[in-house]
């Protein structure tokens, strides 16, 4: 099989994980996904996006607590993964949104390809508006007008890896 055709499968297998083992994702494995993250395509090569890489337990209990709050609930929005990528990306660039949203991508991907689960986690946006979330980029000197994309959540899986469910029929149309 051809390395394209290994990406088409990777593609095609990847689902989203909601339960994952407490077990800490090796740093070496992390850094491979950041990377993948980083080679995303984005407009006119900006790079608008950063991502910040959480392990520390504490600022990651902070940042679920956070989350929670802004859904409504009490359950770990992070499905108890030990890893979460905040993608953010700087608003002042006309395409941020999809740059963004391409590196969450890219970093699903590569964990997939890597047997980590993943999944994408929204509210990352009112979370770095808000000022716990504007004291963490803060704190690690990121200036500039940065707009939460989402949160990659990484781990372990716990359980059955998730089957692809059947696509529907009126996904694609073709004009020959």
């Amino acid at each position: 099989m051809s390395e394209h055709n290994d990406l088409l499968t990777l593609m095609q297998t990847r689902r989203s994980i909601r339960k994952f083992k407490p077990d800490m994702v090796p740093k070496e494995i992390i850094e491979q996904i950041v990377t993948a993250g980083s080679y995303a395509p984005t407009g006119m090569n900006r790079q608008s996006p950063i991502i910040i890489a959480v392990t520390n337990k504490e600022v990651r209990d902070q940042l679920s607590k956070l989350n929670a709050e802004i859904s409504g609930t009490k359950n770990d929005p992070f499905y108890g993964a030990p890893v979460i990528l905040i993608v953010l990306a700087n608003k002042n660039s006309g395409t941020y949104i999809y740059d963004g949203s391409l590196v969450m991508e890219n970093l699903m991907l590569a964990a997939h390809s890597l047997g980590i689960g993943s999944c994408w986690i929204h509210r990352a946006k009112e979370e770095f508006e808000r000022p716990e979330g504007l004291e963490i980029l803060k704190s690690l000197g990121i200036e500039g007008d940065y707009e939460g994309i989402g949160h990659c959540i990484l781990g372990y899986v716990d359980g059955e890896y998730p089957k692809p469910l059947a696509r529907k029929e009126d996904w694609v149309y073709y004009i020959d």
